[in-house]
Parts: structure tokens; C-alpha cells; sequence
């Protein structure tokens, strides 16, 4: 039987080298299904401005954006450890919006932990939220908020300066209270000597088998994802091409009367013959 995962359960799996699972999903139906399968935690992205909206970035999502969706996954969940996005421009202004805004997110989709991209740099912001008795998930590597810092979606951490900043991320956002990071498009040596460092949880994403966890958003995993597919994506199913198959075949059969059929009517309440008869005559 499945159970609540919660900071301390997550933290106890690390301790037992036990590998950890996270998928990224925006909507209630989704969110049922991977809560369902005993994925350990949703992370519900900021990347909704790209996967449910259609950006190129992930930089126009607003607060009240991630709220609707946030509550929507939240609903869908009994065991999963949900957590949230912090949106572009609501913690770097400084430590007291980014408290402020990590507890709207909390308190207004009952979720169980923020996510906030950045190292040292927002360290404080970090401390103070932790303070506030949030948890925190901090996210270095490749941080999508600064694709225009970093002109594209690109690897972090490649050269030995960069690891060596990479590493300092890590252990300044462990400082500040952060129980797990995010480790996006970082080398998967670099990656494994992190996890080894630190005792937070290190979820990877495009960093190698050797962090405590991985995620994945649902729809690349599912296949529904029918244009650019990311280096560091697996398909564990081609739902996308099924899903396109059914359309097609309700569309033909919508147009050729074959839906609906009469099991899918309410024969038995309708009229009798005599009377429907009676009605077309006197309209």
C-alpha cells in the first residue's frame, strides 16, 4: 500500500540509496494517473508556459497561472509530494516578495514545498522561505528563468570553473535550507559528485544516473510531445500518436454517421412513435 511521501520519507530513501521519482504535470486528470502509479513527487513547472500554453520560454507564467494549475494537481493527489514552481520575477526582486509569494503558493494550492532557480545568488531568498517553514526545492544546472543569460538551453557546468560553480551552487543553497535540488543539463561525473557531497536530495534531469532521483514532465515520458524531443528524454510511451489516431477516427466516424450509435442514445426514454408523429404534424 502506497504511502504519504513527505520531506522526512524522501530524505529517509536518499539514506537507503533508494532512487527517487518525480514527473512534472500540470492538470487534475494527469495528476490522478501518476499519483496512481506511486511516482514519489509532482513537480508542478513553470514549463506549463511552454508545454500548456505554447511559449518559447517559460518566462511569461504568472503567479496566479501557477496557482490555478497548482490547486488542479493537488486535487489528483493522496500520496504524491507536491511541489511547486516559484514564476519569473516572484522571488528575485528580494528575500521578503520571494517569502511572501512561495507562501501564496503554498497556501493557496495546498501544495508541500516551492521550487526557485539559482545558487548562491538566491541564497537568502532560500533562508528566508525555509525560515518561514516552507520547504524548499532549489534548482541549479541549467536554469530555464536565464535562457536569455545563457543564450539557450544549454549544458552547465562543462570546463573546471564552471563545475567548480556548479558544486559551490550546491552547497550554498544546502546552506541556506533547501532539502532537495534540481540538477538540470549538468555532465553526469559532476552530477554524481554532487549527490556524494551533499546530504539534500539531488533530482536529476539531464545529469546522469548517479543523482537520488530523476524527473521527467508527463508529456515528454508519454510521447505526446510531437516536435522537438530533448537529449535527456526517454519515452516510456507513444500515447501521442494514439491519442492523434483517436481523434481521426472519431472525426471519421462523426462524419460518416456512425457515431453515435444507438447504445450510445437514450432509446428507452424516448417517445413512442405515434406520438412523435402527432408532434411533427401539429409543428
Amino acid at each position: 500500500m502506497n504511502r504519504k511521501n513527505t520531506v522526512g520519507t524522501l530524505l529517509e530513501m536518499k539514506q537507503r540509496g533508494e532512487k527517487i521519482s518525480m514527473v512534472t504535470c500540470y492538470d487534475y486528470s494527469m495528476s490522478r494517473l501518476v499519483d496512481a502509479a506511486g511516482i514519489n513527487t509532482i513537480l508542478v513547472g513553470d514549463s506549463l508556459g511552454m508545454t500548456m500554453q505554447g511559449y518559447d520560454t517559460t518566462l511569461p507564467v504568472t503567479m496566479e497561472e501557477m496557482i490555478i494549475y497548482g490547486r488542479s494537481v493537488v486535487r489528483g493527489c493522496q500520496n504524491a509530494f507536491v511541489v511547486m514552481d516559484m514564476p519569473f520575477m516572484s522571488y528575485q526582486v528580494s528575500a521578503a516578495q520571494a517569502v511572501e509569494n512561495a507562501g501564496r503558493l503554498i497556501k493557496e494550492t495546498n501544495a508541500n514545498a516551492v521550487k526557485l532557480e539559482g545558487g548562491a545568488a538566491v541564497a537568502e531568498q532560500i533562508k528566508m522561505i525555509v525560515d518561514a517553514g516552507i520547504p524548499v526545492n532549489a534548482h541549479i544546472g541549467m536554469t530555464p528563468q536565464s535562457v536569455n543569460v545563457f543564450g539557450g538551453f544549454k549544458v552547465q557546468g562543462k570546463g573546471e570553473a564552471n563545475a567548480r560553480r556548479v558544486l559551490e551552487d550546491a552547497l550554498a543553497v544546502q546552506e541556506a535550507g533547501a532539502f532537495m535540488v534540481t540538477l538540470e543539463c549538468v555532465p553526469p561525473k559532476l552530477a554524481k559528485l554532487i549527490t556524494s557531497k551533499v546530504d539534500m536530495i539531488t533530482i536529476g534531469i539531464g545529469a546522469g544516473a548517479g543523482c537520488d532521483g530523476q524527473v521527467l514532465v508527463c508529456q515528454d515520458l508519454l510521447g505526446m510531445n510531437m516536435d522537438f524531443v530533448p537529449k535527456f528524454v526517454k519515452r516510456f510511451g507513444e500515447v501521442g500518436p494514439a491519442i492523434k489516431q483517436a481523434f481521426q477516427d472519431y472525426d471519421s466516424a462523426v462524419k460518416d454517421g456512425t457515431f453515435p450509435a444507438l447504445e450510445q442514445s437514450f432509446v428507452k426514454s424516448d417517445c413512442s412513435d405515434e406520438f412523435l408523429a402527432k408532434l411533427d404534424k401539429e409543428y
